[in-house]
């Protein structure tokens, strides 16, 4: 009987942002209430960079959209674009694109019992022990996820 193969789905699809042209847009010169709305606020007051709000360092920052639902408990999601910058250090609670056995993912990592794991924020998905023999790099911070409703 012949085996069905499954066409494999790349964890993170990467592209480089285009910085060439400024992206200003309407920014809304006051806080958008969560309450009741103020017909004060009705201002378009300035112009908004995208690049400047979400890239700090532009030679060293990458977009990659998400395959996967693995981080969906802080937020990330199928179809999510991420900004990840690899020139940052990680922090506690970073989360972080890596690279291991020839693929990428994105999650955090912990310490447990002296051995390091990749941890998914999604309770349907288990850590991925990181072994002593796995080719692994850390590829870069998330700075941002962009999430369409």
């Amino acid at each position: 009987m012949p085996q069905k193969t499954i066409p494999i789905r790349p964890a993170l699809e990467f592209f480089v942002p285009d910085l060439s042209e400024e992206l200003k847009l309407p920014l809304v010169n006051a806080y958008i209430n969560a309450g009741f709305p103020s017909p004060a606020d009705d201002y378009l007051e300035s112009k908004l960079d995208l690049n400047k709000l979400l890239i700090q360092h532009p030679s060293s920052t990458f977009f990659a959209r998400v395959r996967g639902n693995s981080m969906i408990d802080v937020g990330i999601h199928d179809g999510d674009i991420l900004i990840i910058d690899k020139s940052l250090e990680t922090k506690h609670n970073s989360v972080l694109v890596c690279f291991i056995d020839g693929e990428f993912t994105v999650k955090k990592i912990r310490k447990l019992n002296g051995d390091f794991y990749l941890m998914p924020e999604n309770k349907d998905f288990e850590p991925i022990k990181i072994q002593k023999d796995s080719d692994f790099r850390l590829w870069g911070v998330v700075t941002h996820c962009i999430h369409k409703f």
